[in-house]
């Protein structure tokens, strides 16, 4: 048997925080707040269990990224507070495009806003953490799968043969919904984990408000039909986007949250934990005869626990000096002040910015990979809830890579993630290195062929936790 507990905490930052990053926008800080960012916590372990250590923390946390820098921040603050081990705890963000700037950025105004919110994320998580610790309960765990449209490959090809992102129905795209159920011992909903590939996107430059986009309307829909606390666990996004995206209207994102949100409930519905043998009992006399049918519990769910930590070591491109790329962003974001002290109209900032931008991303890369050239160990965490992998890896994966995955993996259902425990940038498959576009510039750090390796050394790892665990 195991058993599960859920908490959340609210991580709404004040109005004014510099804002989103979209190398587009022309704001910087946040005029107003949509729908609140959170962090929510599940709890796992092995009912009777009483030590710390052999506890399992997953958290769903409202933010774009989480370098390793902040990833840490969480792991200490919940280790501390619960004694929960660092490798025992899952620090996995839904990728929002609405929130608070990451750290390193162009953006001036509220910058100052922006380590007291992510500081304030250790404190938060643990709390969150501990209540879920005084909510455990003994569960029953079981997973499903359904389908929902609401992403499209987003790396369409313009008139001119270049990639941009954007809508591409010709593309690979992994529609997906993956679904775990936790029931307590009388069938009562205690948590829902919900498994889906695609950016939060929705809202885009000309948003000014604070919102969690559509995994916050995904959660809110699943605990008013279902009951319960749902977790959103992002999927291989990394070419995957919303079918209308990039908008400043939030009633697109609340009306998507919602489709993907009823799809998910609607698996959800349809999970039973407890195995169940289908009896006709009688057939009773009424005009047409009757089947009578019974449906008793048949032994127990599977209460399989534990988790893996491996690493896919990948090959890094070569890269300027970090302190030629520093020099430049200097330069750049130097311009972008100049243009908004002058008076610049809107299109003038925008194209100010946009470099800014895209030299932010390969100053994160040289300040972790140095020049690049070698190989560097991404670390991939597999997490066992009976007949369930939870597989996650701290890069933005091509969609390919979590079907693949989820297609040969031994676990009966396998929800796939990137956006967990920590930062290393875009994992293109090798196709794409050719193609071109966003995804394998600045924001792809890794040489082609290391999707493929990623997909490999995945699938090794849940064999060893699935045969040895």
């Amino acid at each position: 048997m195991l058993a599960a507990g859920t908490g959340r905490t609210d991580i709404t930052p004040p109005i004014g925080i510099a804002h989103a990053g979209w190398g587009a926008q022309s704001h910087e800080g946040a005029e107003g707040i949509d729908m609140p960012l959170t962090i929510t916590a599940l709890v796992i372990e092995s009912s009777g269990n009483t030590s710390a250590s052999e506890r399992i923390a997953i958290l769903d946390i409202d933010t774009c990224m989480l370098v390793d820098a902040y990833d840490i921040v969480i792991r200490r603050a919940v280790n501390e507070a619960t004694g929960i081990p660092h490798s025992n705890q899952r620090i996995a963000y839904t990728h929002t495009h609405s929130g608070p700037i990451e750290g390193l950025s162009w953006i001036a105004q509220g910058s100052e806003m922006i380590k007291p919110w992510f500081d304030s994320m250790g404190p938060a998580s643990a709390k969150a953490v501990e209540e879920a610790i005084s909510k455990l309960t003994d569960v029953r765990v079981d997973s499903g799968a359904g389908h929902c449209e609401i992403n499209i490959n987003r790396r369409p090809v313009s008139h001119t043969g270049e990639v941009f992102t954007g809508r591409n129905p010709n593309g690979f795209v992994d529609h997906e919904v993956l679904v775990t159920a936790i029931d307590d011992l009388e069938g009562k909903p205690i948590a829902t984990l919900v498994n889906y590939a695609c950016h939060p996107t929705i809202m885009g430059p000309e948003n000014r408000l604070i919102t969690p986009d559509y995994p916050g309307v995904v959660r809110e829909t699943v605990e008013n039909i279902i009951g319960g606390t749902c977790l959103f666990l992002q999927g291989a996004a990394g070419n995957q986007g919303p079918v209308e995206g990039f908008t400043g209207d939030t009633a697109v994102y609340r009306r998507l949250g919602q489709q993907l949100g009823i799809e998910a409930s609607r698996v959800r519905l349809k999970i039973d934990p407890v195995p169940r043998e289908e009896k006709l009992e009688t057939i009773l006399a009424s005009g047409a005869d009757l089947g009578i049918y019974s449906f008793d519990q048949v032994g127990e769910s599977d209460d399989s626990f534990g988790s893996l930590d491996s690493v896919a070591s990948l090959a890094i491109k070569e890269m300027p000096p970090e302190s030629e790329v520093q020099a430049n962003f200097d330069r750049i974001t130097a311009n972008l002040d100049n243009v908004r002290k002058n008076g610049g109209s809107i299109d003038e900032i925008k194209q100010a910015a946009f470099p800014a931008k895209r030299e932010t991303l390969l100053l994160r890369h040289t300040q972790t990979f140095g020049r690049g050239g070698g190989t560097h160990d991404i670390p991939i965490q597999v997490i066992r809830i009976g007949n369930t992998a939870l597989v996650a890896i701290p890069v933005e994966p091509f969609a390919e890579i979590g079907t693949a995955v989820k297609e040969r993996s031994p676990a009966d259902w396998t929800l796939f993630s990137g956006y967990s425990n920590g930062y290393y940038g875009y994992l293109p498959m090798a196709y794409a290195y050719a193609e071109g576009g966003y995804e394998v510039g600045p924001t792809a750090p890794f040489e082609p062929g290391a999707a493929e390796q990623m997909i490999e050394d995945c699938l090794e790892a849940i064999n060893k936790l699935w045969n040895h665990g």
